[in-house]
């Protein structure tokens, strides 16, 4: 049994093998498309009487665009889908149309643990542009801070505890077997005023940290985001970045959304490339969406 039409709505890194599989599904021809739809009606086009679509996580599929295509049975996440309210996709509606969703997870995040410890180890050094303290400091005994103990969080601690870090995190569940390991669960407020370096792990639309949360956290600290958007009221943090003793590192995916002025400030790292893609990421990803679409 195979689906009418497969259409790959936007551009989805799926690697052309998967593409040359993805078509033993589809009685017709797929479409691929390599850039973003730009318009409500563009998406809708592209979707035509298609029964099955791909999509990535920068176009969204909305109530009101589900709605006029009736024919999609199968709605394909090439990106991580952790709950509806972070998804890009009107999941819960689609659902309940008799409609299929799936995302996939944890295909990108080596490349993201590369990056934090790697612009951590270099801004301790003083081994690029910036320099946090006068004198360079060590991993040992620094106090990091990790908020999101999912499989991106919980591989950063695996990778820290060899060099004795003292380290921290607040999830939203215990992960008894990381605190075993040494890795302390603190309440956000007490883990806020614990760190000197705190990284952000959270899904997207996900905001925790507020003008109360920096006050907490003080000035003269480090903060790092990798997630899909900002996990932070913008306004807050101008005012605690206006402090040169404290530096924020983004990655490409977790500056998008931040003001072009913050990003010129010299305490702002930021990466132009997202810190999870590299060709094995398009792997793993393109292995996952095909799963998926099989099942």
């Amino acid at each position: 049994m195979k689906f009418n039409k497969i259409v790959c709505l936007d551009h989805t890194k799926l690697q052309e093998w998967a593409l040359e599989e993805l078509q033993q599904l589809s009685e017709q021809e797929i479409e691929v498309y390599n850039d973003y739809p730009e318009t409500a009606e563009e998406i809708i086009s592209r979707i035509g009487d298609a029964e099955a679509v791909l999509i990535s996580w920068q176009t969204e599929l909305s109530e009101e665009i589900i709605k006029q295509c009736p024919s999609i049975k199968y709605i394909g996440m090439c990106c991580s889908l952790y709950d509806d309210a972070s998804a890009n996709v009107a999941v819960t509606f689609a659902r309940e149309q008799g409609i299929t969703v799936k995302g996939i997870r944890d295909y990108g995040d080596p490349g993201v643990i590369e990056f934090v410890i790697s612009e951590i180890i270099r801004l301790l050094h003083g081994f690029g542009e910036h320099q946090w303290k006068e004198m360079p400091l060590e991993l040992t005994g620094r106090k990091i801070g990790i908020i999101g103990l999912g499989t991106t969080g919980k591989m950063l601690a695996d990778c820290l505890l060899p060099f004795g870090a003292d380290l921290y995190y607040f999830s939203r569940s215990r992960k008894k077997d990381y605190e075993a390991k040494g890795v302390k669960y603190l309440p956000l407020k007490e883990l806020l005023q614990q760190s000197e370096i705190l990284s952000v792990h959270l899904p997207k639309n996900t905001k925790i940290l507020s003008k109360q949360e920096f006050d907490v956290f003080g000035s003269g600290k480090i903060l790092i985001n990798t997630s899909l958007g900002l996990p932070f009221e913008e306004s807050a943090f101008e005012k605690w970045i206006k402090d040169p003793s404290s530096f924020a590192i983004f990655d490409g995916d977790g500056k998008k959304e931040l003001n072009e002025k913050l990003l010129k400030l010299t305490n702002v790292i930021s990466a132009e490339k997202s810190a999870g893609w590299s060709a094995e990421t398009e792997k793993r990803l393109s292995e996952k969406v095909l799963q998926n679409i099989k099942k």
